[in-house]
């Protein structure tokens, strides 16, 4: 781990350039809105290591599945987001040398990421081999209010020459994706058309056929005038550029302008994305760039409105919780339900972009509480529309009846090919479940069962009835050769977590029937009728909540995490010396399967889902135990455990598994932020401050509140939606306070207190309990 980020309270800064740390930098500074999104790739030309990335959200490709040893069942391909035209490029030349900072001698470097505005910002002063020394200032954004829009303002001033500085704008679609089988590329040239002024590139996929058009144009000024030389037009494969040579004397400032339009065949048809780009390009110019940058200022204000955390007297809790949030917003804006959120979202290609199961378990969470409804409601319609699909992935496994959502997707069908995730890893069914229940539980809306839900509950319930088995001896239901959330582990027998999860989805299932029949009996009768639902597939259910089978430690008094999990050698993790960690970088798999060390939380997994379930005992003794022995190698980790541990007031424990979560990117704890941001995890690092330290629960149609200060920082704050009322909560040592923001009520519990929190005013707890 290495910390080379300044800490600020609302920006991500890079004060020097170093090439071992560019990829990593590239991840970090990302920036996107939901449409687009991309890496910090340099807009001028770089020939040291560099992941190129600019993404287009929904736009993917079937990539073959190649594998030694076909399996029957095995998808057809891996789903790939794609690497699309890199829309930022502008190549400088001085006197005929171009400006490529691997080969320059670099100084004054400096980036930020500005969270609060939403813009990336580079400076630098860099000398050629030949000695020519240049200052170049740039800033970038991918607009939050044009969506198919992102626009550039870059100046490069000549400090110790005069001569011919060329600026070269351009769209390069002539691409590929990093983890791309044999190298091959995606993509095939449509049309393209390069004018001095500008041009437009438009790419097909080899598969699919998504249809991209870029369209790009410029302005030059020199000393604030128009530049007056000619640009020549540049023509190439899948490559349309400007290219203009314009005189100049030292102390000079040539400044470029430009302006992108990205647009996909997913939002037009295939004969107005042309004009469609054209039209995005000709708004976005006409505001010019200032306008844009104001813009996107206010959409970003109003985004931090609804969703900022504030942390007093810990500026790096504060920098990471920010940066998390950014991310997050960045990512998805929930405008489309067709579209989902992958586990690196705009900032890299790793995971092929597609939806796991994070989505439901991690994400779900910050978008109900930071967003209107249909936001989070959109990404369970999601879901919902994938249902067939997930019935036919079940079908293409021999199983009867039941709907298997896949572990991996970007259009409902399974496209994930290693074994024992794609057939094992079922514990995800559950997940999707759970998010229905989320939803309906924090927003009241129980409208949402008979229009959607329950068809997927039913579903999901059917395929844990065939799944599970009756053993007569024991008089148990079991559920042979799973993979469970720990993912060390792997065709093992009774998950307790998977075993778990589909019991209480039956029990959800049928309480949701029972609600339907009892309130909406029309649309019951016509689900029953839909889904041809028996009675004797109700009783099933019944039976297998009663007697499914769950591993235990009596003595230790804890769940046990699969059968036999005990004759391992249990080892803590404090124990390993320090060269062998991280474990998946380190060892064999075959000496990680054997071991006991989890990769993330799974018996603790349950126990948070189901928290109101089990008593601060039995979460004390199980936290107590596998706690210890889990290295924490998955992002999706440190969040679960630092719930846990401020609900059992391990405050130091609380703490670290929160700088864990909130810090793992711009630490690269895990030594792997060079692929891309871990976003889907990043809605757990707002869950372990919401749902940890804020102690956010909703119970019996009530929203719960058990705050703790973690003992590091003066004071925090954060912002949750609830029912139409926006609440600000801020935790001291000695009090909360809920400000209401809306004119619409609010009633909650507060360390077991109820109060009203009437409109615009607000509420003051006793804090005497609130210190952990």
């Amino acid at each position: 781990m290495k910390q080379y980020l300044k800490i600020d309270e609302w920006s991500i800064i890079e004060e020097s350039f170093d090439p071992q740390t560019q990829e990593i930098s590239e991840s970090v500074f990302s920036i996107g809105n939901g449409y687009m999104g991309g890496r910090a790739n340099f807009e001028e030309q770089y020939s040291g290591h560099s992941l190129q990335g600019s993404y287009m959200a929904g736009v993917y490709y079937p990539d073959k599945t190649r594998v030694g040893w076909w399996k029957n069942g095995y998808p057809e391909y891996f789903a790939k987001v794609l690497n699309s035209t890199n829309w930022i490029g502008i190549n400088i030349e001085l006197d005929g040398t171009p400006l490529d900072l691997a080969a320059c001698t670099v100084s004054e470097f400096r980036r930020v990421l500005n969270m609060k505005e939403g813009t990336l910002s580079r400076s630098f002063t860099a000398a050629t081999p030949e000695g020519k020394e240049v200052k170049v200032e740039s800033i970038r954004i991918v607009s939050m209010v044009r969506h198919e829009i992102g626009a550039i303002r870059y100046s490069v001033q000549p400090l110790n020459f005069s001569g011919e500085i060329t600026v070269t704008p351009y769209l390069d679609g002539d691409i590929k994706n990093k983890d791309s089988n044999y190298d091959e590329k995606f993509w095939n040239e449509v049309e393209k058309k390069a004018e001095p002024a500008g041009g437009h590139l438009t790419l097909k996929t080899k598969k699919l056929d998504f249809h991209v058009t870029s369209a790009y144009v410029y302005d030059i000024l020199v000393n604030g005038e128009a530049a007056a030389a000619e640009a020549e037009a540049i023509e190439q494969e899948k490559y349309v550029g400007s290219k203009v040579t314009v005189p100049v004397q030292s102390g000079d400032q040539v400044v470029i302008y430009k302006y992108a339009a990205n647009v996909t065949s997913r939002n037009y048809g295939l004969g107005q994305l042309v004009d469609a780009a054209k039209t995005a390009l000709q708004g976005a110019r006409e505001a010019g760039f200032v306008a844009l940058l104001t813009e996107q200022a206010a959409a970003w204000g109003d985004k931090w409105k609804e969703s900022d955390i504030i942390i007093e007297g810990d500026v790096s809790a504060q920098q990471a919780i920010r940066f998390n949030i950014f991310q997050l917003n960045q990512t998805y804006t929930g405008e489309d339900d067709r579209l989902n959120i992958g586990p690196k979202g705009f900032t890299g290609e790793k995971y092929g972009g597609s939806t796991y199961w994070d989505t439901e378990a991690y994400c779900v969470p910050f978008y109900l509480s930071t967003a209107d409804s249909t936001i989070a409601r959109n990404l369970l319609i999601y879901r919902y529309k994938h249902l067939e699909k997930a019935k036919e992935n079940a079908l293409k496994l021999g199983y009867k009846k039941g709907a298997l959502y896949p572990m991996v997707t970007m259009n409902g069908e399974e496209c994930h090919n290693e074994w024992e995730i794609t057939f094992e890893e079922i514990h995800r069914n559950g997940a999707i479940a759970y998010a229905i229940y989320n939803y309906v539980n924090y927003t009241g809306d129980k409208a949402y069962l008979g229009q959607y839900g329950l068809e997927v509950l039913v579903e999901i319930s059917r395929f844990w009835e065939e799944r599970v088995h009756y053993v007569p001896h024991k008089d148990k239901y079991v559920m042979l050769g799973v993979t469970g959330p720990n993912e060390y582990e792997n065709n093992v027998n009774n998950n307790w977590y998977t075993n778990r999860i589909a019991a209480w989805t039956m029990e959800y299932t049928l309480e949701a029937l029972a609600y339907l029949q009892e309130n909406e009996g029309t649309r019951y009768a016509e689900l029953a009728d839909k889904l041809e639902l028996l009675e004797s597939e109700t009783a099933q259910w019944n039976e297998i909540i009663a007697k499914m089978y769950y591993p235990a430690d009596e003595e230790r008094g804890i769940f046990l995490q699969q059968d036999g999990f005990l004759d391992k050698e249990i080892i803590q993790v404090k124990d390993v010396l320090p060269e062998n960690l991280p474990l998946n970088q380190k060892w064999s798999w075959d000496r990680i399967l054997r071991s006991c060390f989890i990769k993330q939380a799974d018996v603790l997994q349950g126990l948070y889902f189901l928290g109101d379930r089990y008593d601060l005992d039995t979460k004390k003794r199980n936290f107590d135990f596998y706690e210890p022995i889990t290295v924490h190698e998955s992002s999706l980790s440190p969040c679960i455990h630092a719930i846990l541990a401020c609900e059992l007031g391990y405050k130091e424990k609380a703490y670290e598994m929160y700088l864990r979560t909130s810090r793992l990117d711009l630490d690269n704890y895990n030594n792997d932020t060079e692929d891309g941001c871990h976003t889907t995890s990043m809605a757990g690092t707002w869950m372990s401050v919401v749902h940890g330290f804020g102690g956010l629960r909703v119970l019996n149609d009530r929203l719960t509140l058990n705050p703790s200060n973690p003992g590091h920082w003066t004071s925090y704050s954060f912002k949750i939606m609830f029912r139409g009322s926006r609440l600000k909560v801020t935790v001291t040592d000695v009090q909360v306070t809920v400000m209401n923001e809306t004119d619409v009520p609010a009633s909650l519990t507060i360390h077991g207190k109820e109060y009203t929190v009437n409109g615009l005013s607000s509420v003051t707890a006793d804090g005497s309990s609130v210190t952990v």
